[in-house]
């Protein structure tokens, strides 16, 4: 378990007697693919670290539609903020493969963040980048045509996700093309118009399992 934590970049600065302090107070357990970790609106009790898979954070609208804010990965971590300000959860969020997940209770996870400055800055940092990833997504949808937000969309999910190859990466599928368009701020009609694109620019390469990126044709 220790050398589980310590792959986790919030805890990168504690030494091993914190580590273990922390495996402690935490649980360590399997989901299945699709299982609802918590919704919207719920009140927070539970602070997760990714070990294994992956989860989507979304919301959603009155009429049902979901929108994908973000996909968290191994050694991510998130549900601390409605843990923080004791307001209920901003976004909703779910396997989207088999996971296994580290958990904290809501008062545990305080506890922690007073007895170890290292971890509240490194909450601080996590929060400000999503809010900067945030403004930037505003930007994107007032600025970008549809073709770059999709390839944006793309990139990002590579970077956070592939297996670089040389000049290709490999991105497993863990997203369909709905959550995809979501994620890239698109209809599902403009999503497959610009694969179709890719693919025939040999910048694509789908198959059922995994899709992988052509570096040098995407310059």
């Amino acid at each position: 378990m220790l050398e589980l934590l310590k792959k986790v970049p919030l805890f990168a600065q504690l030494n091993e007697n914190q580590l273990q302090a922390i495996v402690q107070i935490s649980t360590k357990r399997t989901y299945k693919a699709g299982t609802i970790l918590f919704s919207e609106k719920e009140t927070g009790s539970v602070f997760y670290m990714v070990l294994s898979g992956s989860v989507k954070i979304y919301t959603t609208s009155q009429s049902g539609e979901e929108k994908i804010l973000s996909i968290c990965s191994a050694s991510e971590s998130f549900g601390e903020l409605s843990l923080i300000d004791g307001k209920p959860r901003s976004a909703s969020a779910q396997t989207l493969e088999e996971c296994v997940l580290l958990t904290i209770t809501g008062q545990s996870f305080l506890e922690l963040l007073r007895a170890h400055f290292d971890m509240t800055l490194g909450i601080m940092q996590e929060l400000s980048n999503r809010l900067r990833d945030t403004n930037q997504q505003v930007y994107d949808l007032t600025f970008l045509d549809a073709k770059s937000r999709v390839i944006k969309s793309l990139i990002k999910m590579a970077n956070s996700h592939g297996i670089r190859k040389g000049t290709l990466i490999v991105i497993k599928l863990v997203l369909n093309y709905d959550e995809i368009s979501q994620l890239a701020g698109v209809t599902k009609t403009v999503l497959m118009q610009v694969i179709r694109d890719l693919e025939e620019k040999k910048i694509l390469t789908i198959t059922p399992y995994d899709f992988t990126l052509d570096l040098t044709k995407l310059r």
